[in-house]
């Protein structure tokens, strides 16, 4: 189980960095808010793959508040788009 956990870590940790480069590069503030929704998907990806390779439950109660924080934080976030791009027409 640790390899397998080691390898899904590795690969969880490759598209961490191609999204952050993504949200330094983003052309406009939706492709950043976009790639941060997305690294917080990584995290809680990464908390998953932390429980399952420890059998630890304490794990699942931080991902669910993970979740439910990148969920409020996306809903906040595009509204905020929204505003903003009705502000510029």
């Amino acid at each position: 189980m640790t390899a397998i956990s080691g390898i899904t870590l590795a690969m969880v940790a490759v598209s961490a960095v191609l999204v952050l480069i993504r949200l330094v590069k983003g052309p406009s503030l939706a492709d950043r808010a976009v790639a941060l929704d997305f690294l917080l998907c990584i995290a809680v990806v990464s908390i998953a793959v932390g429980a399952a390779a420890t059998g630890d439950g304490i794990f699942l109660d931080a991902l669910l508040v993970t979740s439910l924080l990148g969920f409020v934080g996306t809903m906040a976030a595009a509204r905020f788009v929204e505003q903003r791009d009705g502000d510029e027409t």
